[in-house]
């Protein structure tokens, strides 16, 4: 009952004054690292799903266009501050992942960082990214999972049932969700805790 929209966008906003005093050191690598393996070119025009108070803003270029989104208003406010302390220009709103309101087509870039082991349902969050990115866009993904070699166990399945009520889901695989959705997997690199956090580049297949 937990893992839903509502619940997920109240903790959220219960988690946004904190929030970086937790994430922003900790995974400060990994979101560089992810963001690198992006083939950045200048006027791109990208969006961050997910985007909470805007920390991969420090490593991306200056000359692209960004848009962010989160579900938390409280998260966005605090990305839109960052965004002006750092001089860049986003434009931020409040929205669903798994309901983009964007066009077709829209994006050469989409970045879903530590989302994906969140979202109520990641494979609809992944089918709107594609279809929100251009036929040759890419797709920068950075998030915890376990291993794509078999599913997990009952052990692990029971601990799910804890953590993602009030923090993440552990039982999610990468590969399967990705390729479930069309995309084409073009780099997966561990990044963090050996390779429990990973960051895959995508393409639309």
């Amino acid at each position: 009952m937990f893992n839903n929209t509502g619940w997920n966008r109240l903790r959220y906003n219960l988690y946004a004054p904190a929030y970086d005093l937790v994430a922003e050191r900790a995974f400060r690598e990994a979101r560089r690292r992810a963001v690198e393996q992006v083939i950045w070119r200048p006027g791109m025009r990208a969006l961050l799903v997910g985007a909470g108070t805007g920390l991969d803003l420090p490593f991306l270029p200056r000359d692209v266009e960004l848009h962010a989104s989160d579900l938390s208003p409280a998260m966005v406010r605090r990305l839109e501050h960052r965004a002006e302390a750092l001089g860049m220009d986003v434009q931020a709103r409040v929205m669903d992942a798994e309901c983009l309101d964007y066009p077709d087509d829209h994006f050469d870039v989409v970045v879903m960082h530590l989302i994906l082991a969140v979202m109520p349902d990641p494979a609809q969050g992944l089918a709107e990214a594609r279809r929100v990115l251009k036929g040759d866009g890419q797709l920068c993904v950075m998030d915890k999972f376990q291993t794509d070699d078999h599913p997990s166990g009952a052990g692990r399945r029971a601990l799910n049932a804890l953590t993602s009520a009030i923090a993440t889901d552990i039982t999610r695989q990468a590969r399967p969700l990705l390729e479930a959705q069309g995309f084409i997997i073009e780099q997966d690199t561990p990044v963090m805790m050996g390779s429990l956090i990973r960051a895959l580049l995508a393409r639309p297949g």
